[in-house]
């Protein structure tokens, strides 16, 4: 059967998350629910990475095998079309070796989280931002970052309900960049490495978010990270701002 990488976008809010459930709407059934208008026997996807409840992408890569050999062209306009009104969207198809898998070829997933600081309430970006109320110090945060970049048990950062067989990982990025936004700064956490533990990203941000706030120093950052005691994290931050926006390969599917 022909193996083809789909690159994905899509907007969590209305999805229970990436990962197949019983009696709630997933991503991941919206899209096979699709391929099956396409091909009735058509199997289950996997993708790079199972995102939470609310969590958009613009860059999730899922892999499929189906009977007919496809134009990845038509096959991309053939999915948009039966994935309507649903807010995802196929942004390019690919056709690749049989041996490819989104999730275990890969090595390297890159996240983004928006933060937006501004007293009057988002309207464009609802749904789409974390808001708070109050200015935020971009030095302290990049400082505290600092402390998380390498190879690392990330116990602290980790939920309860992680399935990682191990909370070491190594963090290969993180950047935080600041933006005006009318009336407010729109600051841009962005993270890379070759696997995240679950709610690592959030867990991370809301404890940097404390940072800025002036409620922890940059250096209590460095203490949580060796208690290695999920107690010692800061608040974890909502869904609503967390991007997964791109997967690396060894080659590039859609180069």
């Amino acid at each position: 059967m022909p193996r083809f990488a789909l690159k994905i976008e899509y907007h969590g809010a209305p999805f229970a998350g990436w990962q197949r459930q019983s009696g709630q709407p997933s991503v991941q059934e919206a899209i096979e629910v699709a391929l099956r208008r396409l091909e009735a026997e058509a199997p289950g996807i996997g993708a790079a990475g199972r995102t939470d409840a609310g969590v958009h992408a613009t860059g999730q890569v899922a892999h499929c095998d189906l009977v007919k050999d496809w134009d990845p062209f038509r096959l991309a306009e053939a999915l948009n079309w039966h994935l309507k009104p649903q807010p995802v969207a196929i942004l390019a198809a690919a056709r690749v070796a049989d041996d490819f898998h989104a999730r275990f070829s890969a090595n390297e997933r890159r996240y983004l989280f928006r933060l937006i600081q501004r007293r009057a309430p988002v309207t464009h970006d609802k749904g789409l931002v974390w808001q708070v109320l109050n200015p935020l110090d971009l030095a302290a945060m990049q400082a505290g970052a600092a402390h998380l970049v390498g190879h690392h048990d990330f116990t602290t950062f980790r939920s309860t309900m992680c399935q990682s067989a191990s909370p070491v990982k190594t963090l290969d990025e993180i950047g935080i960049t600041a933006h005006p936004v009318p009336q407010g700064t729109e600051y841009r956490f962005t993270l890379r490495a070759r696997s995240f533990l679950h709610n690592q990203v959030r867990s991370i941000v809301g404890t940097l978010e404390r940072v800025g706030a002036g409620a922890w120093q940059p250096e209590d950052v460095r203490r949580a990270l060796e208690a290695k005691s999920r107690a010692a994290c800061g608040p974890v931050c909502p869904p609503q701002g967390l991007y997964l926006t791109g997967v690396g390969y060894p080659e590039d599917p859609f180069a």
